[in-house]
């Protein structure tokens, strides 16, 4: 579990895909220390497992099925990535309850600036795999962020200057994708109500 609050932007220092699977190393930088095999990151949203670490460079895999839900196809050696490592018990949950199991690629349509914050305003995959509620809770690339202006396939967010600067956010442009996950609680009320 994960908080969408991000620790650190990494950077993927190279990635290797084949038909099956890919093979991503990643600079994760100061979040190195006491990193062990076998800890769960959040690479922009996604839940990776450290199958090795060479000095502050983690290698993770990653299957087919997480290439087809998420952006991480499309990622090249020096893409920076945002990092968090799982919650521990006792921990805050400064964010709300993320589970890096991305439900769907959105793209971003519009950003502009807003009073001292940018409005960020996304789509969402047509195949219903992503729910936005107004005033809910959303990640994307991994981070905790709060939705409003609903409309069909469409929500907003708002970024203040400190986000913008510690996450991917700030490079993002329109037509761009993210990866999303929808609030773990709406899924669940979401698949519950379809019995």
């Amino acid at each position: 579990m994960f908080t969408g609050i991000i620790e650190h932007l990494g950077s993927v220092v190279e990635i290797l895909h084949s038909e099956r699977d890919s093979l991503i190393r990643v600079d994760i930088g100061p979040l190195a220390e006491g990193v062990r095999l076998g800890d769960s990151i959040a690479h922009d949203g996604i839940c990776l497992t450290v199958t090795a670490l060479n000095g502050t460079v983690t290698t993770c895999d990653a299957g087919a099925e997480t290439r087809r839900k998420t952006t991480l196809g499309g990622w090249r050696a020096g893409k920076a990535v945002n990092l968090e490592r799982a919650l521990k018990v006792g921990d805050r949950l400064g964010g709300h309850m993320v589970a890096g199991h991305v439900d769907g690629v959105g793209r971003l349509v519009e950003r502009r600036a807003e009073g001292g914050a940018e409005r960020f305003t996304f789509v969402v995959p047509d195949d219903d795999s992503v729910l936005v509620v107004e005033k809910g809770s959303v990640s994307i690339d991994g981070i905790s962020l709060t939705t409003w202006d609903c409309r069909g396939a469409r929500f907003s967010i708002s970024v203040i200057p400190h986000t913008l600067a510690h996450t991917t956010l700030g490079t993002l442009r329109p037509g761009m994708p993210v990866n999303l996950e929808q609030d773990l609680l709406g899924r669940w009320l979401e698949r519950l109500s379809r019995r």
